[in-house]
């Protein structure tokens, strides 16, 4: 009856082969999934006083289930936050909380957590990183100085504008206007604006238009020179309120010279203060026209135009280098280093044991991890994921061979109680 027992042997590893080649076959789409393979050992049984060339084995058990880290190809998707990890490492991820349960991955597929701001694997998990100073450089490692990679979602502080510098440039041959039938709404009333944005306290942004209204040109003689003054009356809105110069109910002139020189105002003109709609203070803002010229024919233009406002940075972009620094840009032109993407090795790698969802957990057998950061043979490669490193054409192959397997332990089988049955016959 022992080969009874030497052929189900057989049968169960032909089983267990069958089921490690069909979970390799099923994860080939899988990313950052590593594929196993069974390994065999036979099983021997004699005794002390049993000659060594006459022990028959007695079938084969399974020795161990081994994984294969090498590394997948890589798929483009242009994300952001898909992760590559090309060379040796594991992402680390813990989860939210205090003391959370750490794991290791090699998928980069990470998200931003619209609750936390912080980056998370699609099972919630939170991408750990290392320290580092505003020039990229690592300030601590190990696993003790890990931390959870938050996105402010915002930079820096606003502030309200209190003064614009407008530069210039009106034509002189403009055709003049009456003020007093200066609107707004009504462009043949004015001969032409300037608009920027100024920000208040809270950093909302609201528009600050000025309406030009030329209302004496300069006067050319005989003889070809220019003699008299030139003035523009200018409207100034911020948002939907007029604004007056502060103890004025009029608003101000600019003027002229004949050479195309202003003259008045010398200064910047500084405004009442005014809560326009939107705004959440009142704003009390001056205009600088310091720079401003009369010339040639041509329409009215800004030069340039300046305030010394700003509203809070809102985030625009995330980078992670080839270091795993990453870097997050603010629409305000600022940015800010996060920290630097931790990668964790270890001494034995094949110890480590699968939770799912391909993830890791360290073993006694894997060793402790060590923490480091991107370097040396290994980077992290950015909107990129590691896929399966399942080789299909190979899995395919083992897949017949462990079929065959099963059928040739299952025919020896066959074969026994064929030649038992015979035995039986004999005696009866």
């Amino acid at each position: 009856m022992t080969s009874f027992y030497t052929s189900l042997s057989g049968l169960n590893a032909a089983q267990t082969d069958l089921n490690v080649t069909s979970n390799n076959i099923a994860n080939v789409g899988t990313n950052g999934f590593k594929s196993s393979s069974a390994q065999f050992s036979d099983v021997i049984s004699s005794s002390l006083f049993q000659a060594g060339d006459s022990v028959i084995g007695q079938g084969t058990r399974t020795k161990s289930i081994t994984q294969s880290f090498t590394q997948g190809s890589e798929q483009t998707t242009g994300q952001s936050l898909d992760l590559m990890i090309s060379g040796q490492g594991f992402f680390v991820t813990q989860a939210q909380g205090t003391g959370g349960q750490v794991n290791f991955t090699r998928t980069g597929s990470f998200n931003l957590d619209a609750t936390t701001d912080n980056v998370v694997d699609s099972n919630g998990n939170a991408l750990q990183v290392l320290p580092v100073d505003q020039l990229g450089n690592i300030t601590a490692t190990g696993a003790a100085a890990m931390k959870t990679l938050h996105v402010p979602p915002t930079n820096g502080t606003a502030k309200a504008t209190t003064e614009v510098d407008l530069s210039m440039t009106f034509p002189s041959d403009s055709a003049t206007l009456s003020d007093a039938s200066f609107n707004k709404n009504d462009a043949s009333t004015y001969n032409g604006t300037s608009s920027t944005t100024v920000y208040d306290s809270a950093g909302n942004a609201i528009p600050a238009t000025v309406y030009y209204v030329h209302t004496q040109a300069t006067t050319t003689n005989d003889d070809g020179t220019v003699s008299g003054t030139s003035q523009w009356v200018a409207h100034t809105y911020i948002g939907d309120q007029e604004v007056f110069p502060s103890g004025s109910t009029t608003p101000p002139t600019l003027t002229f010279d004949a050479s195309g020189t202003l003259t008045s105002p010398t200064g910047a003109v500084t405004y009442g203060a005014v809560t326009p709609t939107g705004a959440s203070a009142p704003m009390a803002v001056s205009f600088n026209y310091g720079t401003a010229t009369q010339e040639g024919s041509f329409a009215l233009q800004t030069v340039t135009g300046s305030q010394n406002g700003n509203t809070i940075g809102q985030l625009s972009d995330l980078t992670v280098g080839a270091d795993g620094v990453v870097t997050a840009t603010y629409s305000d032109g600022s940015s800010q280093k996060l920290g630097a993407v931790a990668l964790a090795n270890f001494t034995n790698p094949d110890g480590l044991k699968q939770m799912g969802s391909t993830n890791w957990q360290a073993t006694g057998t894997s060793g402790a991890a060590q923490i480091g950061a991107a370097g040396g043979n290994s980077t992290i490669a950015q909107g990129e994921l590691e896929m399966s490193n399942v080789d299909l054409s190979a899995q395919l192959v083992n897949l017949i061979s462990a079929q065959r397997n099963f059928q040739a332990n299952a025919k020896a089988i066959d074969t026994d109680k064929q030649m038992v049955d015979s035995i039986i016959q004999v005696i009866n």
